[in-house]
C-alpha cells in the first residue's frame, strides 16, 4: 500500500509522503503527479521540480484559463536544486528548499523545508535564510550567488491576493502545452486530474517567452506574467503602490505598461535588494529576462 501525501505541515519532508524511496532522489509518490509550465518564474537559475498531490478520489475543477479550483487537502510541492555541473548531471545535484502550499478548511497556507547538507532530509524553516550556491553552467563558467530561502511572510508577499493565500504557477493556461508529443492538460484530463473541461483546446495558452516563432510581445507579456503579475494586479501586495495591471490577459492600454515603460525599464536594469524589481525572491538579474522586456519596451516608444 503506497501511504496517502499527509496535509499537515510536519517537522520533516519526508513524513508527508510526497517521495518514495531514497529523499534525495526526488522520486514523486504514485499518489501525485509533476506539472510543468510553459513559462517559469525565474528564480536565480535554479532547477526545479513542481507536484500537485490531490487526496484520492478528487480532481482539479476547470474555472476558466486560470487557476483550477482545488479540493481541500491538495498538497502542492515546489522543490529548488542546482546541477553540480550542467554538462553531466551524473556529478549530483545540490538541493536547497521545497516550498509547500495546502489547502486546509478552505484557505491554503504556506510552509518551506529547508534540506540539510547531507541531503538525506529537509526540515520545516518558516524564518528564511540564505546561503552560498556554486555551480558550473552549460558553458563550463562556474557561478555563484547567496540564495535566499523565503520566510513565510515573504511567501505572503508573492502569494497574497486580497488577504489570501493563493497558487500562483499552476493556471491551466500556463500548462496547456505539449511534452514530449502530449499535452499536459489533455493528459490531467485522461488521468481524471481534471474534470470540469473536455479538451486543452477549450483552453487558451501561456506561451514560452524563450519561444522565437511567438511574437515579441507575447513572448515579453508572458514572461511579465509569471515573474511580476502576482504582485502587480488588483489585490496583489502592489496595488495601492503601483497602477500597473500585468496579467497576460490585461490589453495594452488598460495594463500602464505604456504609461509606465520608464520606471519598468529602470527598476529592471540593476539588482539591489529591496529596490529593484522583482522586489524579492531573486539575488541577481536575470539577463536573458531584462533583455526581452527591454526590447518590448522599446517597440512601444
Amino acid at each position: 500500500m503506497v501511504p496517502e501525501v499527509v496535509p499537515e505541515f510536519k517537522t520533516n519532508l519526508s513524513e508527508l509522503n510526497l517521495f518514495t524511496g531514497d529523499l534525495k532522489e526526488l522520486n514523486i509518490t504514485s499518489k501525485g503527479f509533476e506539472y510543468n509550465l510553459s513559462t517559469t518564474l525565474f528564480s536565480d537559475y535554479a532547477h526545479k521540480q513542481r507536484i500537485i498531490a490531490l487526496p484520492e478520489g478528487t480532481s482539479m475543477e476547470y474555472d476558466g484559463d486560470g487557476l483550477p479550483i482545488f479540493p481541500d487537502n491538495t498538497v502542492i510541492a515546489k522543490t529548488f536544486y542546482y546541477n553540480n555541473d550542467e554538462r553531466d548531471l551524473s556529478l549530483g545535484r545540490h538541493i536547497i528548499e521545497t516550498r509547500i502550499l495546502m489547502k486546509l478548511n478552505g484557505t491554503w497556507e504556506t510552509g518551506d523545508y529547508k534540506w540539510n547538507d547531507t541531503q538525506t532530509e529537509a526540515i520545516l524553516d518558516l524564518g528564511g535564510s540564505s546561503l552560498p550556491v556554486t555551480w558550473i553552467d552549460t558553458e563550463g563558467n562556474s557561478n555563484t550567488t547567496t540564495y535566499k530561502i523565503p520566510s513565510n511572510t515573504d511567501c505572503f508577499t508573492c502569494h497574497g491576493n486580497n488577504d489570501e493565500i493563493i497558487p500562483i504557477g499552476p493556471k491551466l493556461r500556463s500548462m496547456n502545452f505539449e511534452i514530449n508529443g502530449v499535452n499536459q492538460l489533455d493528459q490531467f484530463i485522461a488521468n481524471s486530474q481534471l474534470t470540469g473541461v473536455s479538451h486543452s483546446g477549450n483552453v487558451r495558452s501561456l506561451p514560452n517567452w524563450e519561444d522565437d516563432n511567438e511574437s515579441l510581445e507575447n513572448r515579453a507579456r508572458a514572461y511579465i506574467d509569471i515573474n511580476c503579475a502576482h504582485c502587480h494586479i488588483p489585490g496583489g501586495s502592489c496595488e495601492d503602490e503601483s497602477t500597473l495591471n500585468l496579467a497576460f490577459e490585461t490589453r495594452l492600454e488598460n495594463s500602464d505598461i505604456v504609461e509606465q515603460s520608464f520606471s519598468i525599464d529602470y527598476r529592471i536594469s540593476f539588482y539591489l535588494d529591496g529596490i529593484s524589481m522583482p522586489y524579492i525572491g531573486t539575488s541577481m538579474m536575470h539577463t536573458e529576462g531584462v533583455a526581452l522586456i527591454q526590447s518590448y519596451l522599446e517597440t512601444l516608444e
